[in-house]
């Protein structure tokens, strides 16, 4: 077999973003997570963070100058943030932008004026018959680049025929933004404590895959979600490209044991059925 018939296809750049929050009555945090529609082509009927492909329009060299914590940035990891900001407004409501020029101060838009920008502009950008570039000249924004913080990249295994490379940012979600889903790829949305997504996988109540179950074990090591980012900032990110192995019991994914995850291996019958 050929080196390139062994890779599978080639990774697509995607981003996801993990939106978090304190819980009002009692301790812990809360992750906000959609539910895909049964048809949609990945991970249909699973409950995923919203994300979803980089767009070629996310990386137009003139968003560099509307987008606060750019610099120091290559163009690959700015480009990778548009888009985690963009999938969040078109999945589920949220705008991670200020008010342009920098002058204007750190707060992020207010739910009025977000409530009138997913009217207007959702569709046309989930179409791509507009991109974010054009977004923030028009509405005279800034996006936060500042805020995403990465917390994990995962590549999927050689072999696959469909595959991603995806980055996973972890931002508090913005006080006066209510999350929402779009109604059509998205069928549902929900805030929940890792704890309790974890406990809906393994009673058969969601279907939520591998990378998705790690990620959110690693979140519920945190007590708040101001915990959770700092933890995030503190780490540095690994690379996590799972393979194909043999152990004790049979075929297994393992997964680098640095990239900080609670287990280094697991059971291949058990990831295909998450």
């Amino acid at each position: 077999m050929s080196e390139a018939r062994r890779a599978g296809a080639k990774p697509v750049p995607a981003a996801t973003v993990l939106l978090v929050r304190d819980r009002v009555r009692q301790s812990g945090l809360e992750v906000f997570m959609v539910e895909r529609h049964q048809e949609t082509p990945f991970a249909g009927g699973a409950t995923v963070f919203p994300g979803g492909k980089v767009h070629p329009s996310d990386a137009s060299p003139a968003l560099r100058e509307r987008c606060r914590g750019a610099q120091g940035l290559a163009d690959a990891a700015l480009t990778v943030r548009v888009a985690a900001i963009r999938e969040s407004f078109e999945e589920c409501g949220i705008l991670l932008a200020r008010p342009h020029p920098e002058a204007a101060g750190d707060e992020l838009l207010p739910a009025a004026r977000l409530a009138d920008l997913w009217k207007r502009y959702r569709s046309a950008l989930e179409r791509h018959e507009l991109s974010m570039e054009e977004l923030v000249r028009e509405e005279e924004l800034e996006l936060a680049c500042d805020l995403l913080v990465p917390f994990a990249h995962w590549i999927t295994p050689e072999g696959m025929p469909k595959r991603f490379d995806t980055y996973f940012f972890i931002v508090r979600a913005p006080s006066d933004q209510v999350a929402v889903h779009d109604g059509h790829e998205l069928v549902g949305a929900h805030w929940l404590t890792p704890a309790e997504a974890l406990a809906d996988a393994d009673a058969g109540r969601r279907s939520i895959i591998f990378p998705t179950r790690m990620n959110l074990a690693k979140l519920g090591r945190s007590r708040s979600a101001e915990d959770a980012i700092a933890a995030a900032r503190t780490h540095p990110v690994v690379t996590v490209l799972p393979r194909l192995d043999w152990g004790a019991k049979g075929a297994v994914l393992r997964i680098p044991a640095e990239a900080g995850y609670d287990i280094a291996e697991a059971p291949l019958d058990d990831v295909r059925r998450s």
